[in-house]
């Protein structure tokens, strides 16, 4: 009976790969801390992920950071991103690409482009991440 690649565990190149990856991931993160207009938690939820796949040991680390760990919990358990949350990350890609537009007055078709991107950015982050008082509501709701 041969195995199948889901049933064998990564060989140790492929788990150093995700390593380093969730090590990048955490410092681009770490990065966004303090750099206005640059991710934080998302590049954490792609850290847990990698460390998932390589160090569970780093996975509990990233799971148990103060202020970045229980939104990568929320976002594990399907609960998205809290309302406020939300508005502040429209408000800063709105502010940020304004900002970035009215200093540099560049090309129109480079201008169209950063527009579109932001109404991209905003529109996934309304429409397609879960609302956790929403979500949490409706489980209440069903219980």
């Amino acid at each position: 009976m041969s195995e199948s690649p889901a049933d064998r565990s990564p060989t140790a190149a492929v788990r150093v790969g995700w390593l380093i990856v969730g090590l990048v991931c955490v410092g681009l993160g770490g990065v966004g801390i303090v750099v206005p207009g640059l991710p934080t938690t998302v590049f954490f939820i792609a850290a847990a992920a990698c460390f998932s796949r390589s160090s569970p040991r780093l996975e509990a680390w990233v799971l148990g950071l103060r202020g970045i760990g229980p939104m990568v919990r929320d976002h594990r358990d399907g609960l998205g991103m809290p309302r406020r949350a939300k508005l502040v990350a429209t408000a800063c890609i709105v502010g940020f690409v304004a900002l970035g537009l009215w200093l540099t007055i560049s090309h129109p078709l480079v201008v169209g482009v950063v527009v579109f991107a932001a109404l991209v950015g905003i529109a996934v982050i309304w429409w397609r991440v879960p609302t956790r008082e929403v979500v949490l509501q409706d489980q209440e709701v069903d219980a």
